[in-house]
């Protein structure tokens, strides 16, 4: 945790290569403490904590991103899970500008069924930069029994990262719910290219 912003190591087999020196930015914070095998139940995380990142172990900026969504360490990117502070998803997620593209990614392998036309994906975009950022705690309230609809972001520098959908719940797993016409928006998506890929 680095002020008071949680980071965990992103999804994405794609971004499990090695972050180039010259895409590492200023350092932003070192570990001083490592969770794993010597945090008591009772632990309170707090700033400096990493769950199994090695004592001494520096973080830095990932350049092209705010530290508050993406930083680098032992030259792995690392991605928010959780920021207080933000008040909105586009607070939360620094993409804006920075899409490629929304795939419906299968729930059973993580491959990739279709894509969304670039106008629907500009529109979940610019919907999804706008909500409320609540946090994964107040989604599972709501979302626990719901089942989720699996969606990669892909960003223009190559990266990407899963985003799962609640259609019952209109949540994020990120943290966030959603409008009607970003369940509308989704769940249509979700029928059209299932049907073009035959399922």
């Amino acid at each position: 945790m680095i002020n008071d912003v949680m980071y965990s190591l992103n999804d994405s087999r794609s971004d499990a290569t090695p972050i180039e020196p010259e895409l590492i930015g200023d350092k932003v914070g070192e570990v001083k403490f490592t969770l794993s095998e010597q945090a008591c139940s009772d632990h309170v995380v707090q700033n400096g904590d990493a769950a199994f990142l090695s004592v001494g172990t520096s973080i830095y900026e990932l350049n092209g991103y705010r530290p508050q969504f993406r930083v680098v360490a032992n030259d792995r990117m690392y991605q928010v899970s959780d920021n207080p502070k933000a008040e909105t998803m586009g607070d939360l997620m620094d993409i804006a500008s920075k899409v490629e593209k929304i795939s419906l990614e299968s729930g059973n392998d993580g491959s990739i069924i279709g894509d969304f036309p670039q106008e629907a994906t500009a529109e979940f975009v610019n919907e999804l930069l706008h909500l409320p950022y609540v946090g994964f705690d107040e989604v599972y309230k709501k979302a626990k029994h719901d089942y989720g609809i699996f969606l990669r972001v892909h960003l223009r520098d190559g990266t990407s990262m899963r985003m799962v959908y609640y259609p019952k719940a209109n949540a994020f797993s990120a943290g966030a719910f959603g409008t009607e016409r970003l369940n509308e928006l989704i769940v249509t998506q979700r029928q059209r290219i299932k049907s073009a890929a035959g399922m």
